[in-house]
């Protein structure tokens, strides 16, 4: 075997630790790389290998073998440092870190997590490679929208200011590139969808495609703290999600940006893509 046919073996052999497997990005991203025929450890509290940023016995495990490791991270960033320098330790040698488009203005006070992600592998002496992504378009059916949806009203403090959603499956096309491709160490990729549109018009969109009463409202950024509270969400969660959507509120994430294109040389995927395929699946049947 010629070396470079030895090195590719090894790439391909080589095991991928996905944090946070069962989550949006996680589990997209496990199927991928299966798809390619990767080895992957697909780890997360509740998923095939168990990991908890909260006890570290469940560290030295997941890191064994390890090559390179899809980096999510946690509510507190205070393990995060820690963790970097034991994958390091172990031999992973690439990282590639999910953040959020905008972290680097607003990172230490909305998501301190993403920050010190950010930071750490930055300083880790490893090949590191980060993703920022717009707002997801799947929230509208996954996460924190899909609730106020199902009852026919969203109300967020966010006005008209135009938002290029991206879709979680160009994250995991992404983000599986960037763990098995070269010519990606110290890149920062912006990733979103590939025009801009108002809530409005996205809930709209939604609403036509599900044939279910929707409407979007927008509120101030206390009565959305004031609703959330009523629904039981902790104060301090409810006033960092309505600072974030006041500061998307200000335009800072609105044009639209070629992460996607210059990772996969492709666009993608458009928001009325996304919202047909979940209407059809009964995302909000």
């Amino acid at each position: 075997m010629t070396e470079n046919k030895a090195q590719a073996a090894q790439t391909v052999n080589s095991t991928i630790l996905v944090l946070g497997a069962t989550g949006k990005t996680g589990r997209r991203v496990v199927a991928r790389l299966r798809d390619q025929g990767r080895t992957v450890r697909a780890a997360s509290r509740s998923g095939e290998t168990r990991f908890d940023w909260t006890d570290r016995a469940t560290w030295g495990p997941v890191l064994e073998g390890v090559s390179a490791l899809y980096l999510v991270g946690p509510p507190d960033p205070e393990p995060i440092a820690d963790f970097v320098d034991q994958a390091a330790a172990a031999g992973v040698r690439r990282f590639v870190v999910l953040s959020g488009r905008g972290v680097e203005v607003f990172g230490d006070s909305f998501e301190p997590s993403m920050a010190e992600a950010e930071r750490v592998v930055r300083e880790a002496g490893v090949d590191w490679t980060v993703i920022r992504p717009n707002n997801f378009s799947q929230n509208f059916d996954e996460d924190i929208f899909a609730a106020p949806l199902l009852e026919g009203r969203l109300a967020l403090p966010v006005g008209d200011v135009p938002e290029p959603f991206i879709d979680v499956d160009d994250i995991a096309d992404v983000a599986a590139a960037l763990l098995t491709e070269d010519g990606h160490t110290g890149r920062v990729y912006e990733l979103s969808g590939p025009r801009a549109l108002t809530f409005a018009d996205a809930v709209a969109e939604l609403a036509e495609r599900s044939g279910r009463p929707m409407r979007f409202e927008d509120i101030t950024p206390d009565a959305y703290v004031a609703e959330l509270t009523a629904a039981d969400v902790p104060a301090d969660t409810a006033r960092a999600l309505a600072n974030v959507l006041a500061w998307l509120a200000e335009g800072h994430n609105a044009t639209p940006v070629t992460g996607v294109r210059d990772v996969l040389g492709r666009e993608p995927r458009d928001f009325s893509t996304y919202a047909k395929t979940a209407a059809s699946a009964g995302a909000w049947a």
